[in-house]
């Protein structure tokens, strides 16, 4: 029997119960706690104690091996790419966690700290940065390129040789046609198509219409 690595959770709330999910389902590793806000602290987490805030995060990353960011993402990217930051800061690798029940082709590439969850596939020649959301049945066809700290949500579609720059969100059911490039620090809202490229900090449809 292979001895599992200890892991820590940055983040509370409730994509972190999305993530405990799928990394139980991989069972590589044992999760010692979650970090969370200072209201959160001595809560539980689907069994899980959090156990301090971002001021116990140096100790705390001091007995385990690996660090995830499970903060989820829709409007911005900052949280995800602050907490990231703090784990690069502190030395702590961060893995690629992949649900048994989604599939990544071996042609393809993904970044460390992202999580790829139930049903959804990635196909070959596609590539995925770094600390990066892919959520449930999302598909990332061939050849298409999702930037760093990005999420792209529930059953959205980013069809080949799409471009997605860092730091966007792609909502659920999100289709964006192929070859396609969509900047960096976009919001793409629910069910939209995406038919024409987008500039870096677009929203589509315009931000102050999104709820």
């Amino acid at each position: 029997m292979l001895k599992k690595d200890m892991i820590l959770l940055l983040g509370a709330g409730g994509h972190a119960r999305s993530c405990i999910d799928v990394i139980e389902s991989e069972d590589r590793f044992i999760i010692v706690g979650l970090v969370g806000l200072p209201a959160e602290v001595g809560s539980v987490v689907l069994g899980y104690s959090v156990l301090g805030s971002d001021e116990q995060l140096p100790e705390l990353l001091q007995q385990v091996t690996f660090g995830l960011v499970t903060v989820g993402q829709i409007k911005t990217p900052e949280s995800r790419i602050r907490l990231y930051g703090m784990l690069k800061k502190h030395g702590t690798p961060v893995p690629v966690l992949i649900s048994p029940r989604a599939h990544v082709s071996r042609h393809a590439q993904v970044g460390a700290g992202t999580i790829v969850m139930h049903g959804a596939i990635i196909n070959a020649g596609a590539v995925v940065g770094v600390n990066c959301i892919i959520n449930s049945q999302a598909l990332i066809e061939h050849d298409a390129v999702i930037g760093r700290h990005c999420h792209v949500s529930t059953g959205a579609v980013v069809n080949s040789g799409v471009q997605v720059g860092d730091g966007t969100f792609l909502g659920s059911h999100t289709t964006a046609r192929q070859g396609l490039k969509i900047g960096e620090r976009c919001v793409i809202g629910m069910g939209q198509k995406v038919l024409a490229d987008c500039e870096s900090g677009s929203s589509l449809p315009p931000l102050r219409n999104l709820s």
